[in-house]
């Protein structure tokens, strides 16, 4: 205990501006995510779409925040982490404001698109720059307060579309996803770039002026993650965000709808207050609490056990969340779901940043996120159209089949507690 106050103490300004502004990055990115799903039953009505349309635009977010997560990785790595950052939040900032301005299915998808993209490439590059400016003995609970604010997000996006709904449409919802794009104007001002990123830039440069042979070996260095020692890793890695991501956006992106639709189209019928609190509560009691204290499990336990062992008590408890009936059940349930359900994530940040080296961890962290962010892009399609054919209830249960197969790939996992970054 005498050496974490020891440390705490010597935290600097800048290293808690760092984690700041990945912090709000993540939590505004949530924010601007999760409107669509909190405001889809309204509208499915007004655009005319069936659950399997709403769920495909979904997927389309999800699958353009794969290519955004490799896309600003490359930028990340070429240009800075800091810019790279401010550019993702500007980008779903702006895309959110312009869905509020949709008049078709077809431009909906468009600007649902563009959002994804600065919405992948947020994570890792935020995830990257604390990696890197935060010590050894504090990166997994850094790294685990900057993923816990994604449910702050949802939160704010729940209690924010809640209040609107009461007094507009769900365009003026969007309108309110612009606010994000004012973050960038202190990021600007006030957080400083990567030092481990600005020297590692320097000697790539010098590099390029020195030999040939070494800049194309700086180029081509991404291609490591895909040999040995890192390949098997890679996919451990990116399987395992693979299945995870799949249940959870399977999910979480049809509970706001299953609470709030009619029971005759296998809802549970709550109304949109009934709703908000429910979410409020499985947000702020549920997922934050569960994203925070992966890293003092990781810690505690190990990177790779406490994979297995949120994703392992997901998948056992979703069955039980399903099968729910009453308000209270369903509170109890969704809190303890949503606790070692989206918890997990928060090893995500932490076993990549420490299995990749410097020159390709943003790349790196990108490819296995974001590339699984972008594979797992068909679950809102595919449990919408299982919800459609035999009932949301039903479709959670493949949810809670992913959650499993997410624990099983977890054990090929390497243990890196305690690993100084390269």
């Amino acid at each position: 205990m005498a050496s974490l106050t020891l440390t705490l103490s010597q935290i600097t300004s800048a290293q808690r501006r760092t984690l700041l502004a990945a912090a709000l990055g993540w939590m505004l990115d949530a924010f601007d995510a999760m409107l669509y799903a909190l405001v889809l039953t309204h509208v499915m009505r007004d655009l005319g779409m069936s659950k399997a349309t709403s769920g495909f635009l979904y997927t389309l977010t999800l699958l353009a925040s794969g290519i955004g997560g490799v896309l600003f990785g490359f930028i990340a790595d070429r240009i800075g982490r800091k810019r790279a950052l401010m550019l993702s939040i500007l980008t779903y900032s702006v895309c959110s404001f312009a869905s509020g301005l949709s008049t078709t299915v077809l431009m909906l998808a468009v600007f649902r698109f563009i959002l994804g993209l600065g919405m992948g490439g947020e994570w890792n590059t935020g995830a990257t720059l604390v990696a890197e400016t935060w010590p050894t003995e504090l990166r997994a609970k850094a790294l685990a307060l900057v993923q816990s604010s994604w449910a702050i997000g949802y939160a704010f996006a729940a209690l924010v579309a809640g209040i609107v709904l009461h007094y507009a449409d769900w365009r003026m919802v969007f309108f309110v996803g612009i606010l994000p794009a004012l973050v960038t104007l202190w990021i600007q001002k006030g957080v400083p770039e990567s030092e481990m990123w600005q020297e590692h830039h320097r000697m790539a440069e010098e590099s390029k002026r020195v030999a040939y042979a070494q800049q194309k070996y700086e180029h081509d260095s991404f291609t490591r993650i895909f040999q040995p020692p890192y390949v098997k890793h890679t996919f451990a890695l990116l399987f395992m965000n693979f299945f995870g991501m799949f249940a959870w956006w399977g999910l979480f992106t049809w509970i706001p709808p299953y609470l709030s639709l009619p029971p005759e189209q296998g809802g549970r019928g709550f109304s949109v207050m009934g709703t908000t609190t429910l979410l409020l509560v499985l947000n702020l009691v549920g997922m934050f609490p569960g994203y925070a204290t992966f890293g003092w499990a990781a810690d505690y336990f190990g990177r790779r056990k406490s994979f297995i062992l949120y994703t392992f008590l997901a998948g056992l408890l979703v069955p039980l969340y399903a099968m729910a009936r009453s308000p209270q059940a369903l509170l109890v349930l969704g809190t303890v779901v949503a606790f070692f359900g989206t918890g997990f994530f928060s090893g995500s940040s932490i076993i990549g940043s420490e299995i990749f080296p410097t020159r390709v961890r943003a790349r790196a962290l990108g490819f296995t996120y974001n590339g699984a962010r972008a594979m797992s892009s068909v679950a809102p399609w595919v449990i919408g159209r299982a919800g459609q054919v035999k009932g949301l209830s039903w479709a959670f249960y493949l949810c809670a089949a992913s959650f499993l197969l997410a624990a099983l790939t977890a054990t090929q996992l390497p243990e890196t507690k305690g690993k100084t970054l390269e």
